[in-house]
């Protein structure tokens, strides 16, 4: 750690340009570790990506978006070099044999053998011991983040449930929903009648008797397989003219042909929900899911915070 410091210490010495370079290089020093420029921008190169399609005609927010992200990914990697600290000075230990089974369940996940993965490693300019000091880190941060801020240990009482769930209400309307079965023929020209002759002729066994969902899966050209059967939908689901019609249905009734330029549908709604509030008791295991999910990180907010506490820690 001395060296280190000493390290950056002279370079304040250095020419500005000089001094600017180095700087420049390093993001922050975590007690006798450093998180470089360049090891943050290939982390979130992928993110970086993705925000410049997203973004690609917003340039001001595809800056202020990538910003966000860089720090973001910062604070991950302080984070991670702190948990690897901690680990390091409170006396832990972690079997080598511990690491050989986690690069075994790893290659078996994404590379199948380990040929595939000695040529991935190669490809990218990585060594196996950088690798395997990637996968002994990893190990060891989710382990201390367990140890250290334990699902388990976490109790959500039924009145945060109830407060939550009083709070969020308009987190769980479900809107007028129809389970749907739909006919489709499709147009083939603008003078093609023929779909509109068969939409008919299909209609009228359907109402002497015959199941609409085989009449779909012999004449439909869509969701054929599945007898037509669309699920439960919402009104936005589907264009206009065809929730206008399948929100008019009652359960068990079928439309008549509706005609339009592209194709000709008969619809069949086999179930019908009126817009409602999911009741506490439907959603309470999710609402316990999500305090627990921020209890825990709040949690790991105050360790990280302690942690930080007791570091040098400096950002550049």
């Amino acid at each position: 750690m001395k060296k280190l410091l000493a390290l950056f210490s002279a370079a304040l010495l250095l020419a500005p340009s000089a001094r600017a370079e180095l700087v420049n290089g390093v993001y922050v020093i975590v007690n006798d570790s450093v998180i470089t420029s360049q090891e943050v921008e290939s982390a979130i190169a992928p993110l970086v990506e993705m925000l410049a399609r997203q973004y690609r005609n917003d340039p001001r927010t595809f800056q202020e978006k990538l910003q966000q992200t860089r720090q973001a990914k910062i604070e991950e990697l302080v984070e991670r070099e702190l948990i690897l600290h901690e680990f390091k000075t409170a006396g832990y230990h972690l079997p080598e044999s511990v690491i050989d089974d986690a690069i075994q369940d790893r290659i078996k996940e994404r590379f199948g053998n380990r040929a595939t993965l000695a040529k991935t490693l190669q490809a990218q300019g990585i060594s196996f011991e950088t690798f395997r000091k990637q996968i002994r880190d990893d190990y060891i941060v989710r382990a201390m983040i367990q140890t250290k801020v334990s699902a388990d240990k976490i109790i959500i009482s039924p009145q945060k449930v109830e407060t939550y769930y009083n709070a969020n209400r308009d987190k769980y309307q479900v809107p007028d929903q129809v389970k749907l079965r739909m006919i489709v023929l499709n147009k083939r020209g603008e003078d093609d009648a023929s779909p509109k002759r068969v939409a008919q002729e299909i209609l009228n066994k359907i109402k002497e008797g015959a199941s609409f969902a085989e009449m779909a899966s012999i004449y439909s050209d869509a969701q054929r397989s599945q007898g037509g059967d669309r699920g439960w939908i919402e009104r936005d689901t589907l264009k206009k003219e065809l929730a206008d019609v399948a929100f008019s249905l009652k359960q068990g009734e079928h439309s008549s042909v509706v005609d339009l330029p592209e194709a000709c549908y008969i619809l069949f709604a086999e179930e019908v929900r009126s817009a409602h509030t999911r009741p506490l008791a439907e959603v309470r295991e999710e609402i316990e899911e999500i305090l627990k999910n921020e209890e825990r990180a709040r949690l790991q907010k105050q360790w990280i915070d302690r942690l930080k506490a007791k570091s040098f820690v400096r950002y550049f």
